[in-house]
């Protein structure tokens, strides 16, 4: 079994419409009450937000899901609906940016990856992106191709690799300039959504508004996905033609997890870590 990271009550109009990702009354295991990293863990309202995984589905890509890949695949299919064909841009190349790279490359997009980290971009291009762009004073583009010397202009860097910018945009991280670089990286009417919570320090971020409204551009928020909508993920995980278990770097015991945890704001790691408190 597995469960969407935000819960609905199951009661109200929305959950009853099967957008429980926007219940009012949502619970969140290990934010709204104790959970995460136990042997048991209380869920409200569980006849609504228990998923079963069907058996073939082994325990990495089960536990991958969690809130990276099921908020990604929302995010693609269900937000900007995604096509075969169109150019995404994913800013972030970390679990929710890797999980959108897979899942928009099976879709049939193009995809370029934006990340600081060359490890990450690799597996970026492991899994399907075509371009990625490294950002960073004085960094350059870990391939020739992708002529990101200095992503001192990300968004022109993108405009020039996919012939007038993405159709797509994805901000996986949540900051205002990666926010900004998202939705300058758009060719005009393009769709940017928003997955990195933007933090609100001296007031909400500056948000590029001109552009959004010259280029009348989609500004699109993404939060998890409900329990009913499920069923599709699992199904294309079942089939193998989604992953979640490639991103997986490595499974480490709850106190190891338990060393890691302190140090995550600052980390630069390479796929997701997954804690199994069945190990030592």
């Amino acid at each position: 079994m597995t469960t969407p990271f935000v819960c609905g009550c199951g009661r109200c109009q929305w959950c009853r419409d099967g957008q429980a990702q926007v219940c009012p009354d949502q619970t969140q295991p290990g934010f709204t009450h104790w959970g995460s990293f136990a042997e048991y863990v209380a869920l409200h309202a569980a006849d609504a937000n228990l998923v079963a995984v069907p058996g073939v589905i082994g325990d990495a890509a089960a536990a991958g899901l969690g809130c990276r890949f099921a908020t990604a695949y929302r995010a693609l299919t269900a937000r900007a609906r995604v096509t075969r064909g169109e150019w995404v841009t994913v800013i972030g190349a970390g679990g929710v940016g890797l999980s959108a790279v897979q899942i928009a490359v099976a879709a049939g997009a193009r995809v370029v990856a934006v990340d600081r980290t060359p490890a990450a971009l690799a597996l970026a291009r492991s899994l399907g992106a075509e371009h990625t762009v490294l950002t960073g004073p004085g960094e350059r583009s870990d391939g020739g191709a992708d002529r990101g010397e200095h992503a001192a202009d990300v968004a022109a860097q993108i405009h020039d690799l996919t012939g007038g910018g993405s159709h797509v945009a994805v901000d996986a991280v949540g900051t205002p300039s990666t926010c900004a670089d998202a939705i300058h990286s758009l060719r005009r009417r393009g769709r940017h959504v928003q997955v990195g919570l933007l933090p609100s320090v001296g007031g909400h971020p500056a948000v590029p508004m001109d552009r959004v409204i010259a280029w009348e551009l989609d500004v699109l928020g993404s939060h998890g996905m409900a329990s009913a909508d499920y069923p599709s993920l699992l199904r294309l995980v079942e089939a193998g033609t989604l992953r979640p278990q490639a991103l997986v770097e490595r499974v480490v015991g709850l106190a190891e997890g338990a060393r890691l945890l302190p140090s995550v704001d600052v980390a630069s790691p390479v796929g997701i870590t997954l804690i199994d408190p069945r190990l030592l």
